[in-house]
Parts: C-alpha cells; structure tokens; sequence
C-alpha cells in the first residue's frame, strides 16, 4: 500500500509525562468512545479501490474478509470464515462462513456476496489496484485480462450460502495471507454496481463498527451491535479526525482528547516522551523509472544515469533512519540481494554510450515528480545537480501534493517518479509481484519476461526455496535499475500504551480497531489513589 506521507521526520526535543484526565475513555455521553487523528487525506470507502495506509486502516473497522490480521503476529486469524478445509492436493480451500456474520443494517453475509466482490474486482473493465493477487486462482488471471469473458471458468464458486470455494491453479502456501487484505471483504449487494460511493452518508460494511456521521474533517464510527463477535469489542464508538493542523492535534492530545496520532505532532511540544511509538516497519521508500518506453526502457540507460549518482550522499544516515540499496525488507532466511550501492562514473557513461546516449546526448529533458516534503527535495537537488553536470541535459522537478501526485504517477510524462511502498502481507512477494506486466499497480509500466517467468516459477515453490527464487527476481529489479531504493522506513505513532489495550507496534503498521480498548487508567506522578 501507498504511504500518504512519505517520510514522518521527527527531530527537536522530546519533554515531560502527559496526565490522564478522568474522561480520558470517555466522551461526553458517557460512551467509551476512540479517538485517531490521521493526516488530511481523502477516504475512498470502496475497499477494492483503493491502496493508502489510512485507507488500510479505516478499513478494518468497517470491514471484515475471511481472515483478518491478528494485530500482533499479523498471521491471518479468522474473520467472517469459521473454519476452513484444504485439499489434499493443496489447491482447493473450502470455507465455511458464519450463519451469523451480518452487515450492520441486518442482511446476512453469504458466500455468493464474497464470490461476486470478487468477480467484481477482477473485471477487466473495473481496472481494480490488487485484483493481480488473485492471479493464484484458477482462470483469475486470464478472467482479468480479457483472454476469457466466461465467469464460470473462474475457480470462485458459492457452494451455498455458507460454503466458499476457491480452487488455485497450484500449491500455493501463502494465499491465505492475501487474504487478510481489505481488497477481499465481501461487498454488500447494493453496493456493487455503484461507482461513487463518497456521496453516501454511510457504507454497510460487515465490520466490528459503522458510520453514523461525517464531515470532511471527522468520521464517527459506533459499535455494530449485530456484527458476530459484538461481544469481544470493547470500544463503543471511533471518532476519526484529518487534519494537517499538528499544533492543535498536539494540544489536543496533550489534553487527552486525542488517543493516536497517525501522523503529524509537534514533538517539541509533546508532553509524554513515552507515547512516541517506533519500530522498523515492512516498508521501503523509493524511486523508480517510468521504464515503458524508450529511451527508459533499456536498462543500461537506466543502470548508467544511476551509477552517476552518489549513493553515499543519497543514502546519508544523516538524513535517514534505515538507509538501503535493497527493496525488500529483511526476512527471516530471505537470502541478501545486491543492488547499486556506490557511484561508478566510468562504467556510467560506458554503459549510456552503448545504449546510444553518449554524455546523455539524446535523452531530452529528465522529468522527476514528487510529493512536497524535505527528503524529496534533498535527494532530487542531488539528482538535478550530478545530472547536468556529468551529462548534455536538463533536469525539470515537479512537485504535486496528495492525491493529485499519485494520479500523475499514472501517466506516462516523466522520467522518475517516488513512492513509500508498505507491504500489503508478510511476505517478499508483495514488493515483486507489483511489477508484473499485468499488475495494475505497475505505474513503472516495466516489462522483463525473465523476471515474469521467475515470479510464475516462485509461484509454485514453498520454504526457504520460494525465497531464493523471489530474490533472484528482486535482483534483476536492482541490477536494471527499474527500481532505486533509498531506505526501509521506520513506524512512527504517538500513542498512550499504559492507557491503551489491543495496539501493537507490527511491521505493517496495521492496528485493527476491533482489539483496540481502554486499559486501566494511570495516576499522575505524585499522586496517591485515597483509601
């Protein structure tokens, strides 16, 4: 998924301890009621449409797939599925749903509404962002693409209301982390033909809560009293702020008022140090050519205008937590990958006059965009400046502020572009599988048949050596400098975990709503609880 704001920079200094007020879990009505401040952004509400970490985890209080996240392992646990059973020959899954899984005005959720969100997300016409996860279905791909129109040869099938059916078209170990993505939720009948859905006042999503109420800079969710597992939800109600004000969002959560802050605070008016919560994070931060066309689509083009670069300077640990020539996150028994890592003028130009751009003769103006934000600008100063010294060019920088940059990033009029990419599951393969020909999220437009064919072959391996594959693949990405990663980006939240329950630091940064509650609350320094 797309970081709305690429890099969260915390410096200045860190102060004293925050006193819990007596309401602090409470709102005016007496409700137990959560409150989260996200950064100004736009909320899609269609679950199959949309890719931002804000969306990732609004979603998982309306919505609920199969599985869902287990909000400290991040191991599927299960959703709306009770149980399931698999083949013996590891292809067929057969879930068995709740009798009681409802959305929250009343309809029970069936197996032939998560077979029809499904279809509905691989139409070719709908052009939906992770419909490419489910290529490990049987006839999904082809459905997809257009090559077949016949909906029946999809292996989806609703075997009753309470039976779903998914038959793969190999083994495939880790289709049920796919499947705690919010692409997967069930989409309620009324729902599916509509294409806006912003315009309505609330959504009936199947989640632990729904929409009551929202403005263009507050959402309020409550408890959805028919969702199954009512019971074990303690909060009764989620009030979501968006907001780019970070001196009010500080003082209100100074005052108590605010619980979590996604993003954007004054640290140097924040009063408890210990409420900043930070851990590495299954994310990478970088950039990448639009490689679909010539001159980009050569890789020694590409591979020479990066060996000009200086990478020290680039990846400066001065200016970066994590600093990376990798784009896969470290994982346990994942083998290491070589990408560039140093500057290497000589084999640069060697390499552009091969390609028939001696001195960058020929390539025209270099157009790099990005979002506004400091390490942007930093490192693309430093791009501009190395270019047109080394080479007969220009350098043009475009900035675009969210949501418009990532609708620029799907044309093809520029040169580079930068994203944070944080992993959609646990697993290297949500950095990969993205650059396939048919992945709708391939905004590089890059093509490479020998890493096509080392995915495909990835696809049907298990274990340590489903990793070595993957990281073959990854290679060919670095060497080809298709991709330039620059670092592994840091989680960084403020929250009260002495008077939170439920919320955990995860790689991520996915904290499902439903296991978050009130623990019991703390007593101020020097103070004494009377007898």
């Amino acid at each position: 998924m797309k970081m709305n704001i690429r890099y969260k920079v915390l410096t200045i200094f860190l102060l004293a301890l925050v006193i819990a007020s007596p309401g602090f879990s409470q709102s005016k009505d007496g409700e137990r009621e959560f409150v989260v401040a996200f950064s100004d952004t736009d909320i899609g509400f269609d679950p199959l449409h949309t890719y931002t970490a804000t969306e990732a985890q609004f979603y998982s209080a309306i919505y609920e797939g199969l599985v869902v996240y287990d909000p400290f392992s991040l191991l599927p646990r299960l959703g709306v599925a009770s149980r399931w059973e698999l083949s013996e020959d590891k292809r067929t899954y057969r879930f068995h749903l709740r009798d009681d899984a409802r959305y929250w005005d009343g309809t029970r959720v069936t197996a032939g509404h998560f077979r029809d969100s499904w279809m509905r997300l691989l139409d070719p016409e709908a052009k939906a962002e992770y419909s490419f996860l489910l290529d490990l279905v049987e006839g999904a791909q082809d459905y997809r693409t257009s090559k077949i129109d016949d909906a029946e040869k999809v292996g989806i099938r609703a075997v009753s209301d309470s039976i779903l059916e998914v038959t793969l078209i190999h083994p495939a170990g880790h289709f049920i982390k796919i499947l705690s993505h919010h692409s997967f939720v069930p989409i309620h009948p009324k729902l599916l033909e509509m294409e806006d859905w912003t315009s309505l006042p609330s959504i009936p999503g199947n989640g632990p809560f729904y929409i009551v109420d929202r403005t263009d800079s507050e959402i309020k969710l409550a408890k959805n009293n028919v969702y199954w597992d009512e019971k074990n939800v303690e909060l009764d109600s989620i009030r979501a702020i968006f907001s780019d004000d970070v001196k009010d969002i500080t003082s209100r959560f100074n005052s108590g008022e605010i619980h979590w802050v996604v993003s954007g605070v004054l640290i140097e008016e924040l009063q408890d140090t210990e409420a900043i919560i930070t851990n590495p994070m299954f994310a990478t931060g970088y950039f990448f050519f639009r490689s679909s066309d010539p001159p980009y689509s050569d890789s020694r083009v590409r591979r020479g205008l990066s060996l000009l670069l200086p990478w020290d300077e680039i990846r400066s640990s001065k200016f970066m937590f994590i600093p990376s020539q990798t784009l896969v996150p470290q994982v346990p028994s994942y083998p290491d990958v070589k990408g560039i890592t140093a500057q290497d003028i000589d084999t640069g130009f060697s390499l552009l006059k091969e390609a028939g751009y001696p001195k960058g003769e020929g390539l025209g103006t270099i157009v790099i965009k990005i979002p506004p934000d400091f390490e942007n600008r930093r490192i693309t100063r430093i791009m501009k400046e190395t270019w047109e010294r080394f080479l007969e060019t220009t350098v043009e920088i475009q900035e675009f502020t969210y949501p418009r940059y990532y609708q620029e990033l799907q044309n093809s009029e520029y040169t580079l572009g930068t994203i944070t990419w944080i992993g959609d599951f646990a697993d290297p393969l949500t950095f990969l599988q993205m650059w396939t020909k048919d992945s709708n999220l391939n905004d590089a437009g890059y093509l490479s048949e020998e890493f096509e064919e080392i995915i495909r072959t990835s696809m049907e391996q298990e274990g340590v050596k489903r990793y070595e594959t993957l990281a073959e693949a990854e290679g060919i990405l670095l060497q080809g400098a298709a991709v330039l990663p620059i670092s592994h980006e840091p989680a960084w939240n403020i929250i009260d975990l002495s008077l939170i329950s439920g919320w955990f630091p995860n790689p991520l940064d996915i904290h499902p709503f439903k296991f978050i509650g009130f623990a019991a609350q703390r007593l101020p320094p020097g103070v004494v609880k009377a007898r």
